[in-house]
């Protein structure tokens, strides 16, 4: 009898053990993962942040560099985060991570990079959406150039009252079979422009006020 409860001890031992080691393992595991997933969201978003400010127009940490516009007072349907890039501690480019629900699926991130001086479209890139295979996902630069129809455009070229698209009487090209999703990304952008105009010296200010060596993130609120 007392073998067989020596026996069942051990045996309770080792189970434990193999529980904790376990644990251990799968704890360890999923740390790493997550660190891995993390560590690829960085560098995805540092690529798409390239192709709006190339690293050669900018020298601050520019992925750490933004602030968060709080949707309570400016029109946006969510915090939207601010990448704001700087040369020698001029402000250059705010790159608005921009989300519109008036996708024909839903949801549309984009970033949408904003030159500091004359308030133009510096860049536009698609990050997220779940529009239809080959017809909204037009949006997708590896899909069509339509997003380079952005490039170097603001609320004065066209005139705002052209910020639509062509079947709505405005300047932007749609997609064959497809208006809703460029309309949302149109109007999306003519938005955030007429935000970037009203706002842009005070994100800046507010950003580089608060943290001198522009690598920290700081929260405002918008005023439109």
């Amino acid at each position: 009898m007392k073998q067989h409860f020596e026996a069942m001890k051990k045996a309770g031992a080792s189970l434990a053990l193999f529980a904790f080691i376990s644990v251990v393992l799968v704890s360890t595991t999923n740390s790493l993962t997550k660190h891995k997933i993390e560590e690829n969201q960085a560098k995805m978003l540092l690529k798409a942040l390239n192709q709006i400010a190339p690293n050669n127009s900018y020298d601050n940490d520019l992925a750490n560099s933004k602030i968060i516009i709080d949707p309570a007072e400016n029109g946006f349907i969510r915090e939207t985060p601010v990448y704001l890039a700087t040369l020698k501690g001029k402000p250059v480019t705010a790159i608005f991570e921009v989300t519109t629900l008036k996708g024909y699926s839903g949801a549309i991130t984009f970033l949408l990079g904003i030159n500091v001086d004359d308030k133009s479209v510096d860049g536009l890139r698609v990050v997220s959406h779940h529009e239809t295979p080959g017809l909204g996902d037009k949006m997708e630069i590896r899909k069509s150039d339509w997003v380079l129809g952005f490039d170097g455009k603001s609320l004065g070229n066209p005139d705002i009252e052209q910020w639509h698209v062509k079947k709505d009487g405005g300047d932007f090209d749609q997609f064959t079979g497809a208006t809703i999703t460029p309309r949302a990304i149109v109007n999306a952008t003519r938005s955030t422009l007429l935000y970037a105009q009203e706002n842009m010296d005070r994100i800046f200010m507010t950003h580089l006020n608060s943290v001198p060596n522009s690598n920290k993130q700081s929260k405002t609120k918008g005023t439109q």
